[in-house]
């Protein structure tokens, strides 16, 4: 496996990569209107934008365009965000969350035409985009699909078991969600024609020039460099987890956290018989796995997040061992590229999208879900610096939070790990479950095959022949008796009363009887469900016939007290707009302790 030096690390998208040119270092004082600081994905979307409008851009880049998260993520491209959608309209409301989901539908269609009007080199999108659950629930994905089309107009499938396990050959997944219009690309190959595509449009991009200092006062502002300054009407902060002592309330936000991807030897006709989904693949762990083909025989694996930086040791056997449990029928299966990228996260787990102060703006925290949200939020910032747009604002309810300071990296572990736990606690109930149902499917067909009872066989009883043989003859006569006109009363005697008495009195026997079919169908179900319980292979928790204990959820995290800054100012008048105040605590509803 490769341990190449390049600034881009030892990738897959490295070693594919289209052509960069070296750029050269800010070497002397300059003026523009725009200073923006970060060479990533939102930096140079925010350059290109402002240099489309006619503004003059310099990007202050430390290393390398595209050198960490944004050259070595995935290549997925989908609308969204890291935070769930139900946690979103939970926080905000239905009506802001479909403002919100537009935006990130209109980063992912940035991207798609970006690529198309530039006709980048070497990009190659593959639509389609499977999320796939590793518990069994059926119910939540048509509730999600169904808030998807309904409420937010998204073109969405619901996948059921059987369709998932036809193209992703796992009995570890069950139903899932597909979206059609999403696609994955090459990461790297993205972001150099993105870096290409500003230069064309008159920003200027310096590499290996890092700010060291920032005075924002006044209307122009100064960014130094170790060879230059840069004076600005406006900075753009767009370094992501990097911005680091330069920055320190700002990188104090977020939390800087790695995860892993590895890219395969060619694996031949192998692959296709376990994979046959060209799209993205993710499931709904929150530290779960995602993956695609590529090169037609390659498989591209990502998952382990964590807080700590570094690379382990023997990485490639880990990221083997977990497409090992996945997909045992694949065999050994060698890696040829492994890596981490570092990505940062908000506390409320949003991007952080706004103005600061008046002509600093900030636009970070894409983990999870970057590359529609960079390209949104570049956008979003151009447009508010140009043009006065203030969409941006819509961002208001997720503040800057204090991320916990040195704490809040062993913090967010713990919290992963304890999501980790919750996963693997409901994926085996899930299959102890499947398995059940299908130990009693088989049971049934078993039973069904069973010759039936030899009847004519046993010996027959005369008297009870007898009784058997008279049974029609004493319903005719119970009919006759009970239909024979009756030349004494009228229809509106006692007898009409009498009969009427008699159907309501067979309909509450009728009732009786379903709901003591019901009583028994479930006392049955209970005397199974124990006895499964008390099996030797099930968990001590589900003994004594005691229903299984709902997994636990992670615990609540509370750093410490700190007074929330938000990005957003305040209105013209110094309070609110009512909208943002309203969204922020829709009536009602209560704010979920992850929030």
């Amino acid at each position: 496996m490769p341990t190449d030096p390049s600034p881009w690390g030892p990738t897959w998208y490295a070693a594919t990569m289209a052509q960069a040119p070296h750029r050269a270092a800010l070497a002397q004082d300059i003026d523009v209107d725009a200073c923006v600081i970060g060479g990533g994905l939102a930096g140079l979307t925010a350059a290109r934008e402002l240099a489309r409008r006619g503004w003059s851009v310099a990007v202050l880049e430390a290393q390398r365009v595209a050198w960490n998260a944004s050259g070595r993520n995935a290549g997925f491209v989908a609308p969204g965000f890291a935070e769930r959608l139900e946690a979103i309209v939970e926080r905000v409301g239905l009506k802001r969350a479909k403002e919100l989901w537009a935006l990130s539908s209109a980063g992912v269609e940035y991207v798609r035409a970006t690529i198309r009007d530039t006709a980048m080199a070497g990009v190659e999108p593959v639509h389609g985009k499977l999320t796939v659950r590793r518990t069994d629930d059926e119910e939540a994905v048509l509730r999600l699909v169904a808030m998807l089309r309904v409420d937010f107009g998204v073109a969405a499938d619901a996948w059921p078991t059987e369709q998932v396990r036809e193209v992703l050959r796992t009995p570890l997944y069950y139903q899932a969600v597909h979206l059609p219009a999403a696609f994955h690309i090459h990461a790297l190959n993205y972001a150099l024609g993105l870096a290409e595509a500003a230069e064309r449009a008159g920003a200027r991009i310096y590499e290996d020039t890092p700010a060291t200092g920032l005075d924002a006062l006044g209307v122009r502002k100064r960014t130094e460099t170790p060879h230059g300054r840069v004076r600005a009407n406006h900075i753009v902060l767009a370094g992501g987890a990097h911005l680091g002592a330069t920055f320190p309330p700002i990188a104090g936000t977020v939390v800087p956290v790695a995860s892993y991807i590895a890219t395969t030897v060619p694996l031949g006709g192998r692959l296709a018989e376990a994979i046959q989904y060209p799209g993205a693949v993710a499931d709904t762990r929150r530290a779960g796995d995602y993956y695609r083909v590529i090169g037609g025989d390659r498989l591209m694996w990502g998952g382990r997040i964590t807080t700590r930086l570094a690379l382990p040791r023997g990485l490639a056997a880990l990221m083997r061992g977990t497409i090992g449990q996945v997909y045992p029928q694949l065999g050994r299966v060698d890696i040829a590229y492994a890596w981490a990228g570092v990505m940062s996260y908000a506390v409320h787990k949003m991007p952080q999208i706004g103005e600061l102060s008046p002509g600093v703006w900030l636009a970070g925290a894409f983990g999870g879900h970057g590359i529609n949200t960079t390209a949104m939020a570049g956008d979003l910032i151009a447009r508010a610096i140009v043009e006065r747009d203030d969409r941006w604002r819509l961002f208001s309810s997720y503040e800057l939070v204090w991320a916990g300071g040195k704490v809040g990296p062993a913090a967010a572990q713990v919290l992963y790990w304890s999501m980790q736990v919750r996963d693997a606690i409901e994926e085996r109930l899930s299959h102890r479950r499947e398995a059940a149902r299908r130990r009693a499917a088989e049971a049934a067909v078993g039973r069904a095959q069973e010759p039936p009872p030899a009847f004519a066989a046993l010996a027959p009883h005369e008297e009870a022949a007898h009784e058997i043989a008279q049974a029609p003859m004493r319903l005719d006569e119970a009919e006759a008796e009970y239909f024979a006109p009756d030349e004494y009363a009228h229809p509106s005697d006692d007898r009409t009363h009498a009969v009427e008495d008699d159907a309501r009195r067979a309909l509450d026997v009728a009732a009786r009887a379903a709901q003591s079919i019901a009583q028994e169908f479930a006392s049955a179900r209970a005397r199974l469900e124990a006895a499964w319980a008390r099996s030797p292979a099930a968990p001590a928790a589900e003994t004594f016939g005691a229903p299984a204990p709902e997994p636990a959820q992670g615990a609540d995290m509370r750093i410490g007290d700190f007074s929330p800054q938000f990005i957003a100012p305040a209105a013209p008048d110094g309070e609110p707009t009512e909208d943002v105040a309203d969204a922020a605590h829709p009536p009602g509803r209560r704010r979920h302790p992850e929030d």
